[in-house]
């Protein structure tokens, strides 16, 4: 790093170069603002890689009550109401400010936006740029208009290792560059960190995406929410390679079916069939694979010879493993995909630890509840930026000093993934997520590489055995009922920790602690299951 961290002090740090951080730096700008990105920036990102696009009720025959009335019901009744109706209705607007930024969406000839269809929406509102190129097509526009902001300072090959916290509020951040450590003193901290694909062997995120934006705010105290709900995409093109390349839902959206090796299209025993929600149609594959099937998408009919043409992305890497969409079926299985939890933040992005905020994938609005509406991720993460930089402008940074920074090892989540992998999955039981907190907690504690991703890991199968009821992408074998009231959870790295302590010293276990609350009569909708998506 070549700059001098005293001439940055006191500016607003954004930790994270997806859609999320780029649009709040944009959106802050004149003020100076430094934005880390542990890679180059525009690469090794979840944004980038988006295939579907960003939902917003765009069509003559749409309207934000109907694009929300598809949001709650997708949701499996854990939606925060206010949150998704606030978020729905600004996503005209905030597809508008990215074609003023330059982003070229699809459009007909007559220049009307090309909107696509995907998974429990019930109309055509997905908004593509470059066909199933659509996150990389944003980035493009958001990296140029980044990089020609005076206002934006951008340290790349920098990624934050801790937050430092005085007196409750944030004083800084402690990251580590190509010259070694560096403490960065600023008393507002902007996470824009992604995802936690990198957990799990079996994933369409980056690698790199271990979940460090949650460490960071959970090691400083923040409170999370809604961990448990990790969604799992039903159609990753199966095979050996690491991330996995996900097919898009915009797929099944003009057409494509799902079968198996005997051709059977075995979803259609699932109200929404193909396009039903996608915890549905996870766990329909997931099982059909579990009796001992393969399970296939076949686009051979639908959408045919234009398969190549509107997605090209997933048509190279089809031919990268040897298959031709136009005349093979293709192989998929589900895979890690989206975080619904994340930090707890309020309307404004604000976290429980003052001087620090989340966006995006890392943050957890309320708006996806137990599952997330397909496409609905960009939008929110381009919608909330101008309200996380609004609420920044106005706080004031606090005064923070520099101080030393001390070297700490990059996280790997490579101990982490069996573990996480084998009691996370689409289906979770008790005994599974008791055995994966106890194996975590002491791979938490060891301040070692792969501390920060096991803390991540024990936090989530904490959430996930307390939550003893099936809701959404959340489902327990043991508790295959709805609780009769839905809640939203709550929980902290401490609360975590102490959880997963009482669960290893089995004396101390009370019994009556994992008790399930009183079932309502409904089953948690599932593949057999009607669903009203």
């Amino acid at each position: 790093m070549s700059v001098d961290a005293r001439d940055l002090a006191g500016r607003p740090i954004i930790i994270g170069g997806g859609i999320a951080g780029l649009m709040t730096a944009l959106h802050l700008a004149p003020e100076p603002v430094l934005l880390l990105s542990r890679s180059p920036l525009g690469a090794d990102t979840s944004s980038v890689w988006a295939q579907g696009g960003l939902a917003a009720s765009l069509g003559e025959d749409d309207e934000p009550a109907l694009h929300l009335a598809d949001t709650l019901a997708a949701g499996d009744g854990l939606c925060d109401a206010d949150t998704a109706r606030r978020i729905v209705y600004a996503a005209p607007a905030g597809i508008e400010n990215l074609a003023r930024l330059g982003v070229g969406f699809d459009r007909t000839p007559q220049g009307a936006l090309r909107l696509g269809l995907e998974a429990a929406h019930s109309r055509r509102r997905i908004a593509h740029a470059g066909g199933d190129g659509s996150g990389r097509e944003v980035m493009r526009a958001l990296v140029a208009a980044v990089r020609s902001t005076p206002s934006i300072v951008i340290l790349e090959g920098v990624e934050a290792r801790r937050l430092a916290i005085e007196d409750g509020r944030v004083a800084g951040v402690l990251a580590n560059c190509s010259t070694g450590p560096v403490f960065l003193a600023t008393g507002r901290v902007i996470l824009a960190t992604g995802g936690i694909g990198g957990l799990f062997q079996d994933s369409t995120n980056p690698l790199g995406s271990c979940g460090q934006g949650l460490a960071l705010a959970a090691r400083a105290g923040a409170v999370l929410a809604d961990l448990e709900f990790i969604q799992f995409h039903p159609t990753a093109l199966d095979g050996l390679g690491r991330p996995m390349p996900l097919i898009s839902e915009a797929v099944r959206g003009e057409g494509a079916i799902v079968v198996d090796e005997t051709g059977r299209r075995f979803l259609d025993r699932v109200r929404g069939a193909e396009l039903a929600p996608r915890d549905i149609v996870a766990r329909a594959v997931w099982q059909h694979l579990a009796d001992g099937h393969r399970t296939f998408l076949d686009v051979r009919e639908r959408p045919g010879a234009i398969f190549a043409r509107q997605f090209p992305t997933i048509a190279s890497a089809c031919r990268g493993v040897g298959i031709d969409p136009a005349r093979d079926l293709i192989p998929i299985r589900p895979a890690q995909h989206f975080h619904m939890g994340g930090v707890a933040v309020d309307l404004a992005g604000r976290t429980s630890v003052q001087g620090l905020w989340a966006c995006g994938e890392v943050a957890s609005t309320g708006l996806h509840g137990a599952n997330r509406l397909a496409s609905n991720s960009l939008i929110e993460a381009v919608v909330y930026a101008r309200w996380v930089a609004e609420s920044v402008a106005g706080s004031p940074d606090g005064g923070a000093k520099p101080a030393m920074a001390a070297d700490l090892p990059a996280p790997d989540p490579r101990p982490v993934r069996p573990l996480v992998s084998r009691a996370l999955g689409v289906t979770r039981d008790g005994e599974g997520l008791k055995e994966a907190a106890r194996a975590l907690l002491p791979l938490s504690q060891r301040h070692d590489a792969g501390s920060d991703p096991a803390a991540v890991g024990l936090m989530i199968a904490v959430a996930a055995l307390q939550r003893r009821e099936s809701r959404g992408a959340h489902y327990r074998t043991d508790f295959p009922y709805q609780a009769a009231v839905a809640r939203r959870s709550e929980i902290t790295l401490d609360a975590a920790i102490a959880a997963a302590r009482e669960l290893a010293c089995p004396q101390l276990w009370k019994a009556s602690s994992d008790e399930p609350p009183t079932p309502s009569r409904n089953h948690a909708r599932t593949a057999g299951a009607d669903s009203s998506a």
